[in-house]
Order: C-alpha cells, then structure tokens, then sequence
C-alpha cells in the first residue's frame, strides 16, 4: 500500500489535532460560541502577523486577500509599483490591471531578488505620485525569499503604502510587520498555517486605512471597510468558513506552544538539510543567493525530463514535489519544506529523489544527498 508525502509549496501537510477540529459538528455562525472562536482567530493572526493591527478572515484563497489589498485602498488610474521577479509577483500586476491601475514594473531575472535601492530610485523618480507598492515575502515560483525589511525602511517615508504577499511565507518565514513597516500583509491558510485552501487573510495599518477612504476601485465582496465594522463586534460581514475557522485556532495554539522564533529556526535547518542534500547530489540551486527557508528551488539536470521526474515521484512512489511554473516549467523542481513537514518527511523526500534520478539515468553517488540531510538534521 503507498503512502503518500506533501512536500509542495501548498497545500502543506495537516496536523492531528488540525484534522480533528475539522471533524467536529458545525455551529451557527451568528452566536456567542462562534464569536468566542472568531476572537481566538483575530488575537491568534496578530501574533502570527506580528501586529497590534486587525488581521481580517477572508472565505477566500490568498488571492482574494491579495485582490482586496488592490481594490480597497487604489482607484482606478493610480500609479503603482510592481515588483515582478515570478509568477506571483505577476499576479500583483495582474490584478492591478484588471481594475485599471498603473504599474510601474520593476523586473527582475527569475531565481534572483529586488534591491530595495531600486524601488527607492523608482519611488524617487515617480516624484510623489505612487500609491503603493507591491512585492511578495516568499516567490514561491523560484524560492527567493525577498528582504521585507530592508523595503520597509524604503517605503516607510514616502507618500506609497507597502503591500506584502506572504502567502507562502507567514508562518515559516520571519515577518514583522509591524517593526518593518508593512502597510498590508496578505497570506493564506494553506502554507505554512498548516490547514486546507480556503480561508485568506489581511492585515491593515493605519496609513493603508488612509488611502481607502478615497478609493474608488468598485468592491462588495472584499469591502474591508465591511469587514472593519463587523470586526469591531466580533464578527464577520459574510458567511465565514465555521470549520476553517475553528481549524486555525487549533494550528495557531499549536505555534504558540512552539514559538514563532523555534518555527523560523526549523524551517531554516529543513532548508539547510535540502540545499546540502541537492549539493551532495551534484544538482545546481535555481536561486543560490536568495534562497528562501519555505522552498528549495532546483535545476533540473541536462538530459533528464524534469516534468516526468515530478510525475514519477508523485505517481509512482507517493512523494509530491512541484514542478517549474511558466518559463520555468520543466527547467527546475521545487522541494517545499514548510509548516507540518519533519526530519523524516526531507529524508524520505530526498531517498525519493535519488531513486528516480537514478532510474532516469542521471550518475551521482547513491545515498549522498540524503548522507548530507542526516549530517545537518545531526548537528
């Protein structure tokens, strides 16, 4: 009988006790009990988020969080800064498009990550006439983590709001946002919150809240302006998703029991573990100066099939990684180690891919990438 292992960028594995809350009868949204929870839900997102902002819960994936970071706080024909270095970082632009905002693209080559001095020169440039600017924590595409910090002392004096998507990052990833200035940070349940797609999440500051008394972009739905005034009453503008809901409070008990400063030291060793096992095993890191703790991000060596290398694991043996998004697609395989991923679950990973490397025909030492896992998991 095959078992099978998540060792994708999302959805991520799920706890025990996050599978038993989801099996328990449903509530009535509009009650005292369900307000008890959803009070849970607001402090427990402050603590993961590192805010005293409200972090509102949205039925949604986290691109419903990020679609409502552009049409609550622009209009349409406001200029904004995109940071483009992958697929996600498309999105923002996207989405900005399609409500008929103005972007400032600032490209960067796939598997590398923006200089803060380059929105500065371009913030700069734009003499005051930029709204926001929007880049993502973790680009899930390639595995660069992007220096938040560093942004935030960019952005933090100028007229522009910053916009972060930390879908897949919030919870893995170190992210203050409050000390470093994230105007809105956005993120999803389904990564590094260790809990099914469904729910998206936002948080907003004091000088987004100012932008969104003139915005214009249309909104029903995601209206936060809505979803501020049911905050305030414990409760929500719409049907929440109940299960979800209770689900989270279970999986951010269970963060708190850790520390968040324990979560970010595992998940860095994790990443150590694979980058020492795809080196051992003579494999090149796509991103090798940027690399993120959330996901590895590798070059699929020449004549082997990288799309049939994903597919073999996956199918044959129960291990699923994700392959190359886009132009990347078949060039690289990304190996995610966050949220409920152990020691065992890389080692079973990594044993995975020496095998079918092996039976595609690709020479290394058999053994060595997962000798060089147990040597960082050893220390």
């Amino acid at each position: 009988m095959k078992k099978n292992y998540l060792l994708t960028p999302g959805p991520t594995p799920l706890p025990p006790q996050v599978c038993e809350s989801l099996s328990r009868p449903i509530i009535h949204h509009r009650t005292p009990q369900f307000q008890d929870i959803l009070k849970e839900a607001h402090e427990g997102l402050k603590y993961v988020f590192q805010t005293k902002n409200e972090v509102f819960i949205l039925t949604s994936s986290g691109t419903g969080g990020m679609e409502s970071a552009v049409i609550n706080f622009l209009s349409p024909g406001d200029n904004v800064i995109v940071v483009e270095a992958g697929k996600f970082g498309e999105r923002w632009t996207e989405i900005c498009n399609a409500y008929g905002i103005n972007c400032e693209v600032i490209k960067v080559e796939w598997g590398k990550a923006v200089d803060p001095l380059v929105i500065a020169a371009t913030l700069k440039a734009g003499k005051g006439t930029f709204k926001a600017v929007f880049t993502t924590l973790c680009e899930t595409s390639t595995g660069v983590a992007t220096d938040i910090k560093a942004i935030g002392q960019v952005v933090k004096d100028s007229e522009a709001i910053l916009v972060v998507d930390a879908i897949s990052g919030l919870g893995a990833i170190d992210l203050k946002a409050d000390e470093w200035f994230c105007d809105v940070v956005v993120s999803g349940s389904q990564k590094g919150l260790m809990l099914p797609p469904g729910l998206g999440f936002i948080s907003v500051g004091p000088k987004a809240w100012k932008l969104a008394e003139s915005s214009r972009c249309p909104k029903y739905y995601f209206n936060l302006k809505a979803a501020k005034k049911a905050y305030a009453s414990t409760d929500t503008p719409w049907t929440p998703a109940i299960g979800l809901v209770i689900a989270l409070n279970e999986a951010i008990r269970m963060m708190k029991t850790e520390s968040l400063e324990k979560i970010f030291a595992w998940h860095n060793k994790m990443a150590q573990a694979v980058r020492a096992a795809v080196k051992a095993l003579g494999l090149e890191l796509f991103a090798p100066d940027a690399y993120s703790d959330v996901v590895t991000a590798v070059k699929v060596p020449a004549g082997v099939d990288g799309e049939k290398l994903v597919k073999t694991m996956r199918d044959t043996y129960g291990v699923t990684i994700a392959g190359g998004q886009s132009e990347m697609k078949g060039k690289i395989f990304r190996f995610a180690h966050m949220g409920y991923i152990g020691e065992f679950d890389v080692i079973t990973g990594i044993s995975c891919l020496e095998k079918v490397l092996a039976q595609m025909g690709y020479k290394f030492e058999m053994g060595a990438g997962v000798a060089a896992a147990q040597k960082v998991f050893l220390k």
